[in-house]
């Protein structure tokens, strides 16, 4: 209902654009960037950015923004989910916009950019055309092509060789995983998530230029940027302020808490079988059920779906879609053990390679992974002691 109607607000989209194509801006113009903070829910945890177009002669003032989407298209999850879904350029009321991450307790900062009067209507040349039917839709990607990168994109498309990136604020660069994370809090089921769904691929250096995928680093660009020499931007401007609110997180729902459930009760119940020479058997089909679902969605991202960022996901090691099969046969009262011992052990040499991989830093996985490898690599050398010692196992 929230996104409702956020979206009832924001999306006061012009219907007839089409009038003001050959609009030419007056001495009086401004061009600036708009860049929103972080929400609460997760589509928002990344900020936002969009350009703003005021002309108090024409009595103009709009914002456009590539971050529109439409939700009803035909095939619209499947399409988000193997990343073939289209994002739009939108163009908003500025009022409403404002008023929208107000409600949301959300800053907004404004950015006035330098630009001649001729620059400023190459740069609205530009957003005009895109906002075109034929222009507005573009391949969504969340580290490529999304609302920020598409600010130095126009820029750099609309006033060419006159503008100047320097880094000097960048007294490090940081992995595609690290800025992620740092509009992220660690103990939050959406970062386990995510970096369980995420592949190795993330974990590069991104370049200078690429760290802009994220508002905050094309808001703290602009001030490095030149033009014809001249300081791109000539104001900076708070039009809505974040009020403080306590975001603490209760404990008992956070991952970190449940997982060091998981791994103290995995523990506990094997030990207890070891003693008594017993398995348990619903502890054993929820490891591998869980794991098996975990490591076919794994499966999916990475070679079904045209998501850069999910390929080469090492997380396929430990979490393994046939896990889903031996939890059926682990659930029975006896297990074929001839094939099964070895299918352990290729499990136990994944968490192995797992964390050689981690050493490495091959690919950084979520540290609350700790927990669950030790959970599945307790359990796994004790059905493989059992399974060496009998045929059938007494079941509780």
């Amino acid at each position: 209902m929230r996104l409702k109607k956020i979206a009832f607000i924001l999306f006061v989209t012009f219907s007839s654009i089409g009038f003001c194509q050959e609009m030419l801006l007056s001495p009086l113009s401004k061009v600036s960037l708009l860049t929103v903070g972080t929400g609460d829910e997760l589509y928002s945890k990344f900020g936002h950015s969009g350009f703003r177009i005021q002309d108090p002669t024409l009595g103009f003032d709009r914002i456009y923004d590539y971050g529109g989407f439409d939700f009803d298209p035909p095939g619209f999850y499947v399409k988000f989910a193997r990343g073939k879904l289209n994002y739009r350029m939108s163009v908003y009321n500025t009022g409403g916009f404002i008023e929208a991450y107000k409600q949301e307790n959300r800053w907004v900062k404004e950015q006035t950019l330098n630009l001649s009067q001729a620059e400023r209507n190459e740069v609205f040349a530009f957003l005009q055309n895109n906002i075109k039917k034929e222009n507005r839709y573009y391949l969504y990607d969340f580290l490529f092509d999304n609302c920020a990168t598409k600010i130095p994109e126009v820029l750099k498309n609309g006033l060419g060789d006159k503008l100047k990136f320097d880094y000097p604020h960048l007294e490090e660069t940081f992995t595609f995983r690290q800025l992620i994370h740092q509009s992220l809090d660690e103990n939050a089921w959406a970062t386990f998530g995510i970096d369980l769904a995420l592949g190795s691929i993330i974990d590069r250096k991104a370049t200078p230029w690429e760290h802009q995928f994220l508002p905050l680093y094309v808001y703290q660009q602009m001030p490095n940027t030149t033009i014809n020499g001249e300081a791109f931007v000539v104001k900076e401007e708070v039009l809505v302020e974040e009020k403080p609110v306590d975001k603490k997180a209760f404990f008992l729902l956070t991952p970190l808490f449940w997982l060091i459930v998981l791994m103290v009760s995995v523990v506990l119940i094997t030990y207890f079988d070891h003693k008594n020479k017993k398995r348990t058997r619903w502890l054993d089909f929820g490891l591998f059920f869980i794991t098996g679902a975990a490591g076919l969605l794994i499966f999916f991202l990475w070679f079904m779906t045209d998501h850069v960022f999910t390929k080469a996901n090492f997380n396929l090691l430990w979490a393994f879609p046939l896990n889903l099969v031996l939890a059926f046969i682990l659930a029975k009262n006896k297990a074929p053990k001839n094939w099964v011992e070895k299918y352990l052990w290729v499990l136990l040499i994944g968490i192995v390679i797992t964390t050689i991989l981690w050493l490495f830093k091959i690919q950084v996985f979520s540290p609350l992974i700790i927990f669950v490898l030790l959970a599945l690599a307790l359990r796994y050398l004790f059905l493989v002691q059992m399974f060496k010692k009998s045929e059938s196992t007494t079941i509780q």
